[in-house]
Formats: structure tokens, sequence, C-alpha cells
């Protein structure tokens, strides 16, 4: 039968595996959010503004990719991801002209 010291040494070892996953895909979620924020900032006048909104589409739809997958493997909550791709949503079509 095991001691109980080493069963809880097992379970510290496996929370901080978790801790430093999780802080990973935390960091990489952060990181596309504020690349693409950057990108929607960057969005001018002229011939440019197209070009930089296609990299700013391409830059929310790997940060959707990134939110979606850390709800779904539970780092971060259903709402939360929601609300953020809500929000970068609203900021994406916020830069496309009036139709």
């Amino acid at each position: 039968m095991a001691k109980k010291k080493d069963s809880a040494a097992k379970r510290y070892r496996q929370s901080e595996e978790r801790r430093l996953r999780n802080k990973s895909v935390k960091s990489s979620v952060r990181t596309s959010a504020k690349k693409f924020v950057v990108l929607a900032q960057k969005t001018g006048r002229g011939s440019a503004a197209a070009a930089n909104i296609t990299e700013a589409e391409a830059a929310l739809k790997d940060m959707i990719k990134k939110i979606d997958t850390a709800a779904q493997k539970g780092i971060i909550k259903k709402n939360t991801a929601a609300r953020k791709k809500s929000r970068m949503q609203k900021l994406f079509n916020s830069l496309r002209p009036a139709q």
C-alpha cells in the first residue's frame, strides 16, 4: 500500500505539470489577442488598409481557434471565451467601412 506522502507528492507533480501547460496556453491566447489588436489599430485609410484588414482577419481567426481550444480543454471558462471572441469580433467589424 502506498504511503500518503507518496500520493501527495505525485499529485503535486501532476498539478505542477498542468499549471505550466495551462500557463502556456493562456499566454498563447493573450499573445494572439494582442497581435490582433495591434493589427486592428494599424488599419488606416487607402490601399494599405485593405491589406491590414486581411492580416487582421487572419489574426482574428487564429485567436478564435486558440480561445476555442483553451475553452474546450477547460483552461478558460466557456463564457470568458465567448466574451473575448465577441469583443474582438466587434472590433474587427468596426474596421470595415459601412456599406
